[in-house]
């Protein structure tokens, strides 16, 4: 069989599911690669259009383009468009030569044969935390190297905990963190905030509840999930959460916690400059799991990666500026200005000596894990959305949790045949 065609196939189908969708954008590349093994123009293409030619983060990616000898052609896109967008480049012959994309994305263009792995082309992953990397693996291969990770935790207002008498080092399980809520409430406060909306935000914000009471993503329907679901259920019927949750997104959420009256919200990494900004005294604690510990939470970020080339003595260029983007000294730099935990620990402990309140963010990033790990890879969204169906069905009061996610197991089931 010719692998060129299976490859076309196989983009071909996944270009077939975005349009299905809705998410298929047209593009029409301009982006002139030249030269192969030295010289030339290499394009790069990331999710930031946030950063212009005057920002530190396209600075960083002349200054890798200049140390491998080549000039950089750098395009930003919109999240949602970047991957249709690829998807149909490569299908053209014209993918980038480096991509930047959000690590749930990684199998879904893996899958299609959109990526090279990092052993092809010679990519070093081994300082690379592997909770981390294990979001853009792929039966054993890897693809690419994250950029840096954020995850999610509890902010929590001192001052409400305090008049309510509660002790934070006391919450350190579900039963601990609701009898706090419940003295907050019993003090005229509101409890906790955080996103239920039913989309992937609220799946992404029910996962560390999920996971930390040992569900699994295979079986939404577990005693243990049942559990997770019933716990926010509960929390909502005992007016320890607010209704608002249902159709919250973490902004939402965030401007409700900022409010200055409720004692926790569970949001994240990026809310930091927004929480010193509150007006209040504030500190963060990792999401608990059911019995105890730091609940596994899902990692955010995006993925350096390297899309397959008509020409493969391109790849030598392109491995050199995924290993400048990735370095020490520019990772530190890179994941400050995007507000990422880095993804080693070498530059994990130099955040932290240079801003001490990223020690529970380390560590919460440490027990995270990607959505699509665990061999997930592309049935992930086929599972998610039933789960925030279920979540939604249960907050509601439309299902009990159990039938919630009986029903959601079903779904699932036959979307991952």
């Amino acid at each position: 069989m010719n692998p060129s065609a299976t490859r076309r196939r196989a983009i071909g189908i996944a270009l077939v599911a975005l349009v299905t969708a809705g998410a298929l954008a047209a593009c029409s590349s301009s982006d002139a690669k030249t030269g192969d093994a030295a010289g030339g123009t290499y394009v790069i293409w990331d999710p930031y259009p946030q950063f212009d030619d005057s920002s530190a983060w396209v600075k960083l990616l002349g200054d890798c383009g200049t140390k491998a000898g080549v000039v950089v052609k750098r395009t930003a896109f919109d999240t949602t468009d970047l991957t249709s967008k690829t998807l149909l480049a490569a299908q053209q012959g014209n993918a980038p030569d480096v991509l930047i994309v959000d690590n749930p994305v990684v199998s879904t263009l893996a899958e299609a044969g959109v990526l090279t792995s990092s052993d092809e082309i010679r990519l070093d992953t081994s300082a690379i935390d592997p909770n981390l990397l294990g979001a853009g693996q792929i039966a054993g291969k890897a693809y690419g190297i994250p950029i840096g990770a954020n995850t999610l935790a509890l902010y929590y207002n001192k001052s409400v905990l305090a008049a309510a008498g509660v002790d934070i080092t006391s919450v350190k399980d579900w039963a601990s963190l609701t009898a706090a809520l419940a003295k907050v409430k019993a003090a005229g406060k509101k409890g906790i905030t955080f996103s239920a909306i039913g989309t992937e935000e609220g799946s992404f914000q029910f996962l560390p509840w999920f996971w930390g009471s040992g569900a699994d993503l295979t079986k939404l329907d577990s005693p243990e999930a049942v559990s997770a679901l019933s716990l926010w259920t509960d929390w909502l019927k005992q007016g320890y959460a607010p209704n608002s949750v249902i159709n919250n997104t973490q902004t939402t959420s965030w401007q409700e916690f900022a409010t200055g009256q409720f004692a926790f919200a569970e949001n994240g990494t990026w809310q930091r400059a927004n929480a010193a900004k509150a007006g209040f005294g504030y500190g963060i604690i990792a999401v608990p799991a059911r019995d105890g510990g730091t609940a596994a939470a899902p990692t955010g970020g995006e993925f350096v990666t390297v899309p397959v080339q008509k020409t493969t003595a391109r790849y030598a260029i392109s491995q050199k500026l995924v290993a400048c983007l990735t370095d020490t000294d520019n990772s530190l730099a890179t994941t400050t200005t995007l507000s990422y935990i880095a993804p080693t620990a070498a530059v994990q402990a130099k955040q932290v000596a240079a801003a001490p309140d990223l020690a529970v963010w380390v560590s919460a990033v440490k027990a995270a894990k990607g959505r699509t790990g665990d061999n997930l890879g592309t049935k992930y969204p086929k599972i998610s959305q039933p789960l925030w169906t279920a979540v939604q069905a249960a907050l509601s009061g439309s299902a009990n949790p159990a039938a919630a996610l009986s029903t959601a197991q079903a779904a699932a089931a036959a979307a991952t045949k």
